[in-house]
């Protein structure tokens, strides 16, 4: 009878442990150091950026992605999930209706008014914005750990880290090329010190001419670039394939980037959105900036 019961109490404890389990919480802090919690791993997300949208399908989560934002377009799969409106301009509406446990919103990319409407209404935000390889490296880690992904995404992050400092190796001891990197054409933008790109740049050896300003997407003039001389212009486009935004440097024959014909392109998702994928942008900005160096 003794026996008996000890194997009941021994039963029901391990019915206790597995329900508790089951009810755990799973917690992880965003990009403005909140901590959020859900009673249960995510199974119902909406991604308010495209960048937002990669990291998590390289979280392993992308089967519990239901909405995005437009140009939410890699991987594949993610062209074929329902559209939410854009980064700028939200369907509230629209999400609703897809019931999400979870929306992942970008940290300056999204509207306030409308995300603060989207707190209103109960939905639990995840705001995220990395700003440099550990902060991508994390966020892959804390998507998975709210999606219940862990074992995908660390794996994940541990191979960015390392495709890294492959790279870090590899350029580390370059000679350094002053570098021009155009984010946006009209009007003219760069990248300071802060952004991840800056990031990118200093890994493969580059010197970011204008590293030192205020603010981290800062608007500029082509009068300044000209001053600045850089010995590399780098552009992305409207598209993976437009180099259109090369084409207004060569009229200043001046540039020592243009003189040696170091106008240089970049498919801009591979180098503006902070994801995986910027080990293949970084891998080709490296690229560009050794062939600078060999027209020296």
């Amino acid at each position: 009878m003794i026996r008996m019961l000890h194997r009941l109490t021994a039963i029901a404890l391990l019915f206790l442990v597995a329900t508790t389990m089951a009810h755990a919480q799973v917690c992880a802090t965003d990009d403005r150091g909140k901590e959020v919690c859900l009673d249960s791993p995510a199974e119902r997300i909406i991604s308010l950026s495209p960048g937002a949208t990669e990291l998590l399908f390289a979280a392993g989560a992308g089967d519990d992605v239901v909405g995005v934002v437009n140009y939410s377009d890699y991987p594949e799969a993610a062209k074929e999930l329902p559209i939410i409106g854009s980064l700028k301009r939200l369907d509230v509406e629209r999400i609703l209706s897809l019931s999400p446990d979870l929306v992942i919103v970008w940290v300056t990319g999204n509207p306030k008014e409308q995300t603060e409407r989207l707190e209103e209404l109960d939905l639990t935000l995840y705001y995220l914005e990395p700003r440099d390889f550990e902060g991508i490296a994390t966020a892959i880690e804390r998507l998975s750990t709210l999606a219940d992904t862990k074992e995908v995404g660390y794996r994940e992050a541990d191979r960015f880290r390392a495709g890294i400092e492959s790279l870090r190796d590899e350029y580390g001891d370059a000679d350094p090329v002053p570098v021009f990197y155009q984010v946006w054409d009209q009007p003219l933008m760069t990248v300071n010190g802060e952004h991840f790109i800056h990031e990118v740049i200093e890994l493969c050896g580059g010197e970011n001419i204008y590293a030192e300003l205020d603010r981290l997407v800062p608007r500029i003039d082509r009068e300044s670039v000209l001053a600045g001389n850089p010995e590399a212009i780098v552009a992305g486009g409207m598209g993976e394939q437009n180099r259109d935004w090369l084409q207004e440097w060569k009229q200043y024959g001046s540039l020592t980037a243009t003189e040696r014909g170091n106008l240089f392109f970049v498919p801009p998702s591979t180098l503006q959105r902070p994801t995986p994928r910027l080990l293949e942008g970084g891998a080709t900005l490296c690229k560009k900036l050794e062939t600078a160096r060999e027209r020296r």
